[in-house]
């Protein structure tokens, strides 16, 4: 984040801190798409995704004043996000299936910026193969490469988000990236 809109964010910060409403509206602008993500990722449903960080931004209302401002604000929003998705994710009894249209969007949203058709290609395919493996993984498990690895999140900030001891994020990443590589290697014999 560049230091303008760190300096937005922490005046959205004190707005919301004072009530005004405009704080709210521009936190909102500033991370509801990347929350909406990681929840997606997790849960695996948009609709849901997108109701879980409504509610994280409703909650955020009452819960602002306890937010100390010498910390970065985004992994503290994001962990309220991730928990809630891991929590909604256990809840589902089944599978969601996701239409192409919806991992088409998602795949074109994750690329950056104009390259080669065939490198496009080869990366796209890439993606579906990842987001297939995602899948299979518990919750908990999507939820700890979804910090690490796309929340950019260090592992000190995931042991805080989870409430899980340093050793139990260390065993989790693990466990995910052998089931993934595990996965992966099964779609690649294909």
């Amino acid at each position: 984040m560049d230091t303008h809109n760190r300096l937005d964010e922490q005046d959205a910060i004190q707005r919301l801190k004072n009530a005004d409403m405009r704080g709210l509206e521009a936190l909102v602008s500033l991370h509801q798409l990347r929350a909406i993500r990681a929840a997606y990722f997790i849960t695996q449903d948009l609709p849901v995704a997108e109701d879980i960080v409504q509610e994280a931004f409703l909650k955020l209302r009452g819960s602002i004043r306890g937010f100390d401002q010498s910390r970065a604000f985004a992994p503290w929003f994001l962990r309220s996000v991730v928990n809630a998705a891991i929590k909604a994710a256990r809840r589902q009894s089944r599978q969601v299936p996701i239409d192409d249209e919806a991992v088409e969007s998602l795949l074109a949203d994750l690329r950056s910026g104009p390259e080669p058709v065939e490198t496009q290609f080869e990366q796209t395919e890439f993606q579906e193969r990842v987001w297939t493996a995602l899948q299979a993984l518990s919750p908990r498990q999507r939820a700890a490469i979804v910090q690490r690895y796309y929340l950019e999140m260090s592992e000190k900030e995931m042991s805080a988000s989870l409430e899980a001891p340093p050793g139990t994020v260390k065993w989790l990443l693990n466990a995910a990236r052998r089931n993934l590589k595990t996965l992966l290697g099964k779609e690649a014999e294909k």
